[in-house]
């Protein structure tokens, strides 16, 4: 019988399987496999042993989250407490680009800062536009429910940003915890546990603990270069240019010219700087 996880709680999986939930232990084979299935995966039970059998082919899977088969990545980002920071937003941009998952950009706190302060981010919020990137306001719940609906969507980004504010707002009888941020750190204390699909009428989403720090080290360099899909608008002469040490680079050439944005750039040679320290 087919169903997908949509909660993993300690060693249990809960399968949806129409419109019940089954709660399941992994079978030997997978556990000596090494293999756990995660939320989002889509399985094959047995409904009388309470097993499940087999985890069926997976369209993504991501690691930090760890969840599977996600149609839309939700990056909550805040202008304050916690900061806006591009590095993060860059790394969750280029992973959501590898794994071939649409990412939506959504800002929060922009009570939290002046007018003045807000024409320093309107340069960057435009350029993410630009390239392509769907940016709303935490405040535009009509449009933001017409874009979930029929997705599963992983809601992700900074820890402190206002993910789970946000859900409670989307769904009023979750009563998700709201932790506050600490002023010390600048980054808000983990109030997500689990993770778990939260379902409401057409909309799918989910609920993911937050977290600061990505890796790319289980891409590629080429993978994150290409991610960046605004430097396909500046082919090189040569395929294989990786856009840092090359003299004639049509990228580099278009950072200095203003049509790349200076900090996509200086984040994009962050993130293949990590590559130097791999050992093989």
């Amino acid at each position: 019988m087919k169903g997908q996880v949509v909660k993993v709680i300690s060693d249990k999986f809960f399968v949806k399987v129409n419109d019940e939930i089954i709660p399941c232990k992994e079978r030997g084979k997978l556990r000596n496999m090494k293999t756990l299935p995660l939320v989002g995966d889509f399985v094959m039970i047995d409904k009388e042993k309470m097993v499940i059998e087999e985890i069926l082919e997976r369209k993504n899977m991501l690691i930090r989250p760890n969840v599977a088969n996600i149609t839309l990545g939700f990056i909550v980002t805040s202008f304050k407490n916690p900061d806006f920071s591009t590095n993060l937003l860059d790394k969750l941009l280029v992973q959501l680009e590898i794994n071939k998952i649409k990412p939506v950009i959504c800002l929060t706190k922009r009570d939290l800062i002046s007018d003045t302060e807000f024409l320093k981010y309107k340069e960057i919020i435009d350029y993410y536009k630009k390239i392509g990137y769907i940016v709303l306001y935490n405040t535009e719940l009509s449009k933001i429910k017409k874009i979930l609906a029929n997705e599963l969507t992983v809601f992700t980004g900074q820890t402190g940003a206002g993910k789970s504010t946000l859900l409670n707002k989307l769904f009023k009888d979750l009563n998700l915890k709201v932790g506050e941020v600490s002023l010390a750190l600048g980054r808000g204390k983990h109030t997500t546990r689990h993770i778990e699909i939260i379902e409401k009428d057409n909309i799918r989403v989910l609920d993911t603990p937050g977290f600061s720090a990505l890796s790319f080290l289980e891409y590629s360099k080429e993978d994150v270069r290409n991610a960046f899909k605004e430097f396909q608008e500046f082919p090189c002469i040569y395929k294989d240019c990786m856009h840092d040490k090359e003299i004639e680079c049509n990228v580099k050439a278009a950072v200095s010219d203003g049509k790349i944005l200076k900090s996509r750039y200086e984040n994009y040679l962050s993130f293949i700087a990590e590559f130097k320290d791999m050992r093989w």
